[in-house]
């Protein structure tokens, strides 16, 4: 039976910070531990199953980690062939080891702690939940220990306690470092599938065929701005674009309003979705035709996983600890952030509001690729372009921050030329939305028609397919 030995616990690496827990006993199973090694030693064709499931810093006692390096080492120079007692022996002498294990006898001890590698899935899952445990108990202390420490910001304390906790279930056991050949084969995998199956949209669709096309949807990982002057339809864009995926295609999404509050973006949601003219809404002067069209409506709405948060001073660390929840609670595939310029950092001093704007753009675009999900922020532009003649937007626009189109993936530039005529007359409601940076796509322009009345833009090809009166021609 293998048994804990006093002063055996230099594999636990997780009392930093102080003694919190000196007076405690880690969780561990030493059996199970034996168990893995016996079983990898007399059956080495087990020893890929464990690689899926566990790393050396799964086996709490030292003796352990040692000897599971040694046989993951021998297993790699044999190209997973031959393995046993005698060149673990080797290998453990070669690394001056063998005596730091217990010697052979050792050796004989955990060899002889299992019949067979039968049950070796069953001991790796019992092995990784301590191990879980342990690491449960490592952030627990780290986070009293700087709870307890007066210095430093609170809101950054939370943040880093959300963290811990959130890094511990997202870890995966390939670590940081991935070898190429797997990516590779991963990779060409993907595209076969794709090849096969004729994916036109790999990302998740904005319900514009055009703008998909060019980008093939919105990208995992990926920051994509969408930026404009005032009262261009920005929200009303991405509110399109989030029925598109919440509603049509039922997939969750969160909307972070700092402009806007929820029962504003409802009402948006039941005008755009029925149809129905959104003054006539405001006012009350609704037809029998009308209220049935928004019960129908209001049916199918609540059955969207769109999740709306209108906390107007969002800070980047709210936005994290908000999102991280939103994911681990409801699985969203995608965060609309409406608009970055209403955030502020919320600590720590900054020289000026541009060092500002860049470190909020900074902290979005790795929360798009801590949760690998796109992240869609609206952005307001320099009303320098008012000024030009066709007041055509470009990417020097964006508002207070050359880092947003440094961060952002894609920049999408929103344009409406009938905004800057005087009569309504002179509208046709042509909308542009022009692709000025995409870091894995071509760029180009995708025409819309804004039909402001129901606050949406729709597809300039479906309009003239399907034309009718809601296009204010």
């Amino acid at each position: 039976m293998i048994k804990a030995g006093k002063g055996k616990t230099e594999g636990a690496k997780f009392t930093s910070r102080g003694e919190l827990f000196a007076t405690r006993h880690m969780p561990e199973s030493l059996a199970s531990e034996a168990a893995i090694l016996g079983s990898m030693i007399i059956d080495p064709e087990c020893i890929g199953e464990v690689l899926e499931h566990l790393n050396t810093d799964a086996f709490y006692r030292v003796e352990h980690q040692i000897i599971f390096s040694s046989l993951i080492a021998l297993y790699e120079k044999n190209k997973g062939g031959r393995l046993d007692a005698v060149l673990l022996r080797d290998e453990l002498e070669k690394r001056k080891q063998l005596e730091a294990v217990g010697g052979v006898e050792y050796i004989a001890r955990v060899m002889d702690s299992v019949p067979s590698s039968a049950n070796i899935t069953y001991y790796a899952g019992i092995v990784k939940d301590k191990q879980l445990l342990r690491e449960i108990i490592a952030a627990a202390g780290d986070i009293l220990y700087d709870a307890y420490d007066e210095g430093g910001e609170p809101s950054e304390k939370l943040d880093e306690a959300e963290h811990k906790i959130f890094a511990i279930t997202d870890k995966k056991i390939s670590g940081s470092a991935s070898p190429l050949l797997e990516l590779v084969n991963q990779a060409y995998k993907l595209i076969d599938e794709r090849s096969g199956r004729q994916v036109f949209v790999t990302g998740l669709s904005t319900g514009y065929h055009e703008l998909d096309s060019l980008t093939c949807g919105l990208q995992d990982g990926e920051m994509i701005v969408i930026a404009s002057r005032p009262s261009m339809g920005k929200t009303t864009l991405v509110l399109n674009i989030a029925e598109q995926i919440g509603v049509v295609d039922k997939i969750p999404v969160a909307i972070f309003s700092l402009e806007m509050g929820r029962q504003q973006l409802a009402e948006r949601f039941l005008c755009s979705k029925s149809r129905i003219d959104a003054m006539k809404v405001r006012r009350g002067i609704l037809s029998t035709e009308d209220h049935e069209a928004l019960v129908k409506v209001c049916g199918e709405l609540s059955e969207a996983q769109i999740y709306i948060d209108d906390t107007a001073a969002l800070t980047p660390l709210g936005l994290r600890a908000k999102a991280r929840r939103l994911k681990s609670r409801h699985q969203i595939r995608c965060i609309i952030v409406d608009y970055l310029q209403l955030m502020h950092l919320g600590f720590g001093k900054v020289d000026s509001r541009q060092q500002e704007i860049t470190t909020i753009s900074r902290y979005i675009k790795g929360l798009a690729r801590e949760l690998n999900i796109p992240i869609v922020v609206l952005s307001q532009l320099n009303r320098a372009l008012e000024s030009r003649e066709h007041h055509r937007p470009r990417m020097s626009d964006l508002r207070e921050s050359g880092s947003i189109e440094q961060d952002a993936d894609v920049v999408i530039l929103l344009h409406r030329e009938d905004y800057y005529r005087q009569s309504e007359e002179d509208r046709d409601s042509k909308a542009e939305l022009i692709i000025a940076k995409q870091r894995n796509g071509p760029t180009g322009v995708v025409p819309l028609i804004f039909l402001e009345r129901i606050t949406r833009f729709e597809s300039a090809s479906s309009v003239e397919e399907h034309p009718g009166s809601d296009v204010p021609f």
